[in-house]
């Protein structure tokens, strides 16, 4: 299913949540979200960027396991996973439904320091276009040979609040993986490459070297 021109009725309140609690493995077993982006920490700049949407989100918070007090000190409230031992970004989810307040929920990873800043806004308008249950984003990715094609990014997602209970049972059966559950619900994938989009925008940083050329793309 793609996303629907049509225009949406009014917006419910969104909540939006950043993933920064990983292993940061990739990049050393640092943690991600307090490395720098041209001289912020990501976590600092992806606040930022959500403040300056096109549809603000309501509420913001930080899904975070390590230097909770670094992140608290950015004024977003911090949670850690629900899920013990760094289960990925679906304990990420979890945590995210639990506490959130709003009839939508958006989750977005720290490690993307350039999304667009009409996310929330697309996101929101083909979910209720669809009338879906989740709004996933699909960007372009160039693989090895050269080809560019549109991928789902699973942990770009605006869900509605409602499905934590689906959750909890997927994640109490031992399910980890975002695409397995999403994959339960009605979902719109929401294309990122009209004109003007970045292609890059979804580019993400697992390195400090990946981190370092992201810095130089404008």
């Amino acid at each position: 299913m793609t996303a629907a021109d049509a225009t949406p009725p009014h917006v419910p309140a969104i909540t939006a949540l950043l993933l920064a609690g990983g292993r940061g493995s990739r990049m050393g077993g640092v943690d991600k979200g307090l490395q720098n982006f041209n001289g912020t920490p990501l976590a600092m700049n992806a606040l930022l960027r959500l403040s300056q949407q096109t549809l603000p989100p309501a509420e913001v918070m930080i899904n975070a396991n390590r230097n909770l007090s670094a992140y608290e000190s950015f004024g977003a409230p911090v949670w850690p996973d629900a899920l013990p031992d760094y289960a990925g970004p679906l304990a990420g989810f979890l945590t995210g439904l639990e506490q959130c307040e709003t009839p939508l929920l958006l989750t977005l990873p720290c490690d993307v320091p350039n999304f667009p800043l009409s996310l929330c806004e697309r996101l929101a308008h083909a979910l209720l276009a669809q009338e879906a249950e989740i709004a996933m984003v699909s960007a372009p990715e160039t693989d090895d040979s050269g080809a560019t094609r549109l991928r789902p990014q699973p942990v770009f997602c605006l869900l509605r609040a409602e499905l934590l209970e689906s959750l909890v049972r997927f994640t109490q059966a031992g399910g980890r993986k975002i695409d397995a559950w999403t994959a339960q619900h009605q979902q719109v994938l929401v294309p990122f490459n009209e004109p003007g989009d970045d292609p890059l925008a979804f580019a993400n940083a697992n390195t400090l070297a990946e981190l370092r050329a992201l810095e130089q793309h404008r």
